[in-house]
C-alpha cells in the first residue's frame, strides 16, 4: 500500500441404479424451495483504503443488507488480489464475478468506455436517455460483462503540479516538456498541451514525486490526500475537465444465471446508488477543495477564453480517440453522453 494512504470510515456421479432415498433426495432438490443464496466475488481496481473503493464497499453493504437469502457480494480485495491490469480479463473469463473501476483501464476490450470520460452529463441522465443501456449492450458483446452502474460520477479531473507553470502566448498554461503522470486516457490531451505523458501505477506515484521523476500528475478532484501526494503537489489547474468513469460490472454468464429476483435487486440498488454516490461525490469534492486550499494548494483558474480552449482540447482528444479506435457507435454515443 502506498505511503500515506488514509483509511476512510465508511456432481453427482454413480451407476445406473439408484437407491430409493437418493431418488427422493434428488426430487426434493429439483422441486423444493428456491435456489440457495448466490455469492458474487468482487474486486476493485483501486486499493481498499482509497475513497473510491470505500464508496464501492458502500454499494456492497447495501446489496448485502437487502439481499440476505438471495444474493451477496463478497469483496475479495483490490490490486493485491487481482492486478489492476488483469481484472477486466478476469471478469470476462469468469475468474471473478464483479469488478469496480475506471472504464479507461480496459480500452483494449471496450474502447467505447471513452464515452464516459468524454461525458459532460450526469450518470442519471446517461441512464434516462439510454446511454447506459447502449454501453451495456457493447460491454455484453465485447467483454462478456453486464454494465451494472456508473457510480461516483461527476468528479472532474485536474492537472496538479509541483511548481507553477509558465504562461502561453494565448493566456493559457505552458506545459511544454513537463513530465506528467496519469492514466492512459490523458495521453492525447497531455500531448496536445506539449507535456510528456508518463504511465506509473498509482501506488508508485509518491516515490516518483519525491524523487523528481515527474513534475505533476493528472487526477480527479478527490483523492489527492489519500496518498499524501499533496506533500509535493502545490498547484492545481482549473477548470476541471471530463468526469470519472467508475463502473460496476458483472460477468455476463454469472449475471444471466442469477435468479431474476437477484438481478432485480442488484439493478434497483445500483440505480439508486448512482444518484446517491453522485451527490456524495459533489460534497466530498467541495470538502477536499477547501482542505487542499487550507494546506496551501495554489489554484490557478484560467480566464474564460483560455478555459474554453483548454476544455475543447480535453474533450476533443477523448472523442477523437474513440472515433479512431472504433467508430461503430461513435455518433450514437456522442449524442447520448455529450451535450454540445
Amino acid at each position: 500500500m502506498a505511503k500515506g494512504l488514509r483509511t476512510f470510515m465508511p456432481r453427482m456421479a454413480g451407476g445406473l441404479i439408484m437407491a430409493v432415498p437418493a431418488v427422493i433426495a434428488m426430487a426434493g432438490t429439483l422441486t423444493g424451495p428456491a435456489a440457495a443464496e448466490a455469492e458474487l466475488r468482487a474486486v476493485s481496481m483501486f486499493p481498499r483504503g482509497l475513497v473510491y473503493t470505500q464508496s464501492f464497499l458502500g454499494l456492497v453493504e447495501q446489496v448485502n443488507a437487502r439481499g440476505r437469502g438471495l444474493v451477496q457480494i463478497r469483496f475479495i480485495g483490490g490490486p493485491e488480489a487481482v492486478p489492476t491490469t488483469q481484472q477486466a480479463e478476469a471478469l470476462r473469463t469468469g475468474v471473478v464475478d464483479m469488478i469496480y473501476g475506471p472504464g479507461s483501464y480496459y480500452p483494449g476490450l471496450v474502447p467505447e468506455t471513452d464515452a464516459l470520460i468524454g461525458s459532460n452529463i450526469s450518470p442519471m441522465e446517461q441512464r434516462r436517455n439510454g446511454g447506459i443501456a447502449l454501453l451495456n449492450s457493447i460491454h455484453e458483446r465485447k467483454m462478456n460483462g453486464h454494465y451494472l452502474a456508473h457510480i461516483d460520477g461527476g468528479v472532474s479531473f485536474h492537472i496538479y503540479l509541483k511548481e507553477p507553470p509558465g504562461k502561453s502566448s494565448d493566456g493559457g498554461i505552458d506545459l511544454n516538456g513537463l513530465k506528467l503522470r496519469a492514466g492512459p486516457f490523458y495521453r492525447e490531451f497531455f500531448t496536445a498541451l506539449g507535456a510528456v505523458h508518463v504511465l506509473i501505477p498509482a501506488p508508485e506515484v509518491y516515490t516518483a514525486l519525491s524523487r523528481g521523476a515527474v513534475d505533476g500528475i493528472g487526477w480527479p478532484s478527490i483523492g489527492i490526500m489519500d496518498f499524501s501526494w499533496d506533500q509535493f503537489l502545490k498547484v492545481r489547474i482549473d477548470p476541471g475537465f471530463s468526469q470519472t468513469d467508475l463502473g460496476v460490472l458483472v460477468n455476463l454468464d454469472r449475471w444471466t444465471a442469477l435468479d431474476p429476483a437477484a438481478r432485480d435487486l442488484l439493478e434497483s440498488v445500483a440505480v439508486a446508488y448512482e444518484a446517491e454516490s453522485y451527490q456524495r461525490s459533489q460534497a466530498l469534492a467541495a470538502s477536499e477543495d477547501a482542505e487542499l486550499r487550507a494546506r496551501g494548494m495554489d489554484v490557478i483558474t484560467l480566464d474564460a477564453a483560455a478555459a474554453q480552449a483548454y476544455l475543447a482540447t480535453a474533450y476533443r482528444s477523448i472523442w477523437q480517440r474513440l472515433e479512431s479506435r472504433d467508430d461503430t457507435h461513435y455518433q450514437a454515443l456522442r449524442a447520448l453522453f455529450y451535450r454540445e
